[in-house]
């Protein structure tokens, strides 16, 4: 680490990088499903939309840009020479439903306004820059996180094409009436040798770096997490006529399991944390008993052992539920992602950067999944978190200060200027 660092951003006054991140993520924020709740779902006339600003911005900025196969935005900022292997920095532009607009988006905006920054001064470096907008983190739609990433890390599964949303339509049909061929998605796909490095810039969605009063840190690994629908099959009937211990009520039956979820959770000492977060009850009338329930279950912890320990002791919960109950189970992963480290090198590189603008090194694990999450498969990962207002994310609440904002710009283009490749 010996070697010097230039200083980054030269003749950027102010937090002139930070207001034209705010800038734009709000141009963003307005491409919605509706004005008052904030949706941008993948594969919809919003991602469409959104896909078009964002490429028109990495033009303005001096980048080559095209939509892939998947729906991921590219683009490409050259450097000294045509062709050279690239450093990528990217985040997602979906969001999940009535959410705030920047989780994902920051990293996005953040990395095309350094892009901007390093035209403007005519700056080229000895590696490209691509900058990657992920069409489908989330996985709101499909219930099938990753989509964009593991495309382009070359691990889309296409099993996921024969999902379909709740109106029934199939991923394999979004595509076709986005107008992306599914039997392409592997165009999508980067080779190793291409990338020297994945770096993202998020929001910390968590308290911690507004506890220690600090703008940013740097991320030391992603936890792992799986994901499993759930779907418990009884009887339907009459809520006047069918005695209550004649009963086989499939929402009752999700409920109970719902709670000894949570219950096992909180139980757990170690930073297991379990959530359902959707519940449909079929066929949903007030005088109707449910016969049929399904629900989403989300088990995340600090290490792969712990999880997955976790997840077993939970399916057997589950199951001696429905077998009391009488109930039909189907439950099925629909996500699973290992824990991934954040690379040495690259952490020292973010720290190095992190100091140079004046700035206390801060190391704190990422809870919630990214990107690199699938990334990992084809290139080393770094992360810079940037501290969010009340550690609060998906939400509309969710708030990054402009200053703080500047101050992650300023730390990301300070690591673009100064990269050194891993020999």
């Amino acid at each position: 680490m010996s070697q010097p660092i230039a200083r980054a951003g030269a003749g950027t006054e102010g937090a002139k990088l930070g207001e034209a991140i705010v800038g734009r993520i709000s141009e963003l924020a307005a491409i919605s499903e509706t004005p008052e709740h904030l949706a941008r779902i993948f594969l919809t006339a919003q991602h469409r939309a959104a896909a078009d600003l964002l490429l028109s911005w990495m033009r303005e900025v001096g980048m080559s840009a095209h939509l892939d196969a998947i729906g991921n935005v590219c683009g490409r900022y050259e450097g000294e020479r045509l062709g050279l292997p690239c450093l990528m920095l990217g985040s997602h532009y979906d969001t999940v439903r009535d959410a705030g607009r920047w989780d994902g988006p920051l990293g996005l905006i953040t990395a095309i306004c350094c892009v901007a920054d390093l035209h403007r001064r005519g700056r080229r470096l000895p590696y490209a820059v691509e900058v990657t907008g992920f069409a489908d983190e989330e996985g709101v739609r499909f219930s099938s996180t990753l989509l964009g990433s593991r495309a382009v890390a070359g691990t889309f599964d296409e099993s996921v094409l024969n999902t379909r949303d709740r109106a029934g339509v199939s991923m394999r049909d979004a595509l076709l009436q986005f107008g992306l061929d599914p039997e392409h998605i592997g165009a999508a796909a980067r080779a190793r040798r291409e990338l020297l490095a994945y770096i993202e810039l998020h929001i910390e969605q968590g308290p911690v770096l507004e506890g220690k009063n600090l703008p940013v840190g740097v991320v030391t690994a992603i936890a792992g997490a799986t994901r499993l629908a759930a779907n418990l099959t009884g009887i339907a009937g009459h809520a006047g006529t069918v005695p209550m211990a004649l009963r086989r009520d499939a929402l009752a039956g999700a409920a109970e399991c719902i709670v000894a979820i949570e219950e096992f959770c909180k139980s757990d000492q170690a930073g297991l944390v379990g959530t359902v977060g959707y519940i449909d009850a079929m066929p949903g009338a007030t005088n109707v008993i449910p016969g049929r329930v399904s629900f989403t279950i989300d088990i995340r912890a600090p290490t792969d052992a712990h999880r997955k320990l976790a997840v077993a002791d939970i399916v057997r919960k589950i199951e001696a539920i429905a077998k009391r109950r009488q109930l039909v189970l189907q439950l099925d992963i629909t996500h699973e992602n290992r824990t991934v480290p954040c690379a040495p090198w690259l952490k020292a590189q973010l720290a190095d950067a992190v100091a140079a603008e004046g700035f206390a090194v801060f190391e704190l694990p990422s809870g919630a999944g990214h990107d690199g999450m699938a990334m990992i498969d084809i290139a080393d990962v770094g992360m810079i978190f940037v501290r969010c207002r009340g550690g609060v994310s998906h939400h509309p609440d969710e708030h990054v200060d402009v200053a703080d904002a500047d101050a992650g710009a300023r730390v990301l283009l300070r690591l673009i200027e100064n990269f050194r490749p891993r020999s």
